[in-house]
């Protein structure tokens, strides 16, 4: 396989297919994306900024440290009642919003277009979260921190979620552990295992699973629940996909092999 992205076999469509790619591939893919360009000037303008209105090292430190400690919490909740949740596809208006945020993602889960989230979302999201946080910590210079830290978690976030895509297994245990149960989000049941780099928090709520055998299969683990009745009731979804939900998109692993590959990662 190539090195490079002038290959038409890593593309479906319009997009970069994970499932195809290579690491050296996904690194030339992730540099050079516009949306990760975008976080990687943000987190310098933050820097910048928290360096203007400097807070002092302790009110800085303090924002850095308060918003790895929020962050997945707050990545959770957003995970398992927004984007798992069964309201937005049931209005006009958000509809399009939920299809792309998360729905189009289960859908065809290793199209890089669809797993990066879109700025016009994450980027307000994360405002909403840091900036407060920094500010009662240390005023505006904190909260520059405070966003900045938050950014380039995201980009963490996104690089590592792209690795759970890939067509590529990782030198570390730690990644392949990680890998495993996110592919078990994605392949067997959608209701756990929402963590991205760390499974804390699905411990803390009981989401955490290990493995194929600690729960049946859902049969909502590719649409979310947005089943073809769904869309007879609720329709904007689907006109806008074009087609009726998937049950199962292309080239999805046989369950049992799934249950083979999760079982030799989790060892």
């Amino acid at each position: 396989m190539s090195g490079t992205l002038n290959n038409a076999t890593i593309r479906t469509g319009r997009s970069f297919d994970l499932g195809k790619m290579n690491l050296r591939q996904l690194w030339i893919a992730y540099l050079t994306y516009p949306t990760i360009l975008l976080y990687f000037a943000l987190v310098i303008a933050s820097v910048a900024a928290a360096t203007w209105f400097f807070a002092g090292w302790g009110p800085t430190l303090v924002s850095v440290l308060a918003v790895i400690l929020v962050y997945p919490l707050a990545w959770y909740l957003l995970h398992r009642y927004v984007l798992h949740g069964r309201v937005l596809y049931k209005m006009k208006w958000t509809a399009s919003l939920w299809k792309r945020i998360h729905f189009d993602h289960h859908q065809d889960p290793h199209l890089l277009d669809v797993l990066f989230g879109a700025p016009v979302t994450t980027l307000p999201t994360i405002a909403v979260i840091t900036i407060p946080i920094g500010y009662l910590i240390g005023g505006w210079g904190a909260a520059a921190t405070a966003f900045g830290t938050g950014v380039a978690i995201t980009c963490i976030y996104e690089f590592f979620h792209c690795i759970q895509h890939l067509n590529y297994k990782p030198r570390s245990a730690w990644i392949q552990r990680m890998k495993a149960r996110h592919v078990l989000h994605h392949f067997h049941d959608e209701d756990g295992n929402f963590g991205i780099t760390s499974f804390v928090v699905d411990r803390v709520f009981g989401s955490y699973y290990l493995d194929a055998k600690a729960r049946p299969r859902s049969p909502t683990v590719f649409n979310l629940g947005y089943d073809v009745k769904e869309a007879q009731r609720f329709p904007w979804v689907m006109d806008l996909t074009g087609s009726p939900p998937r049950d199962r998109p292309d080239g999805a692993r046989p369950e049992a092999k799934l249950m083979r590959d999760t079982s030799q990662h989790a060892a």
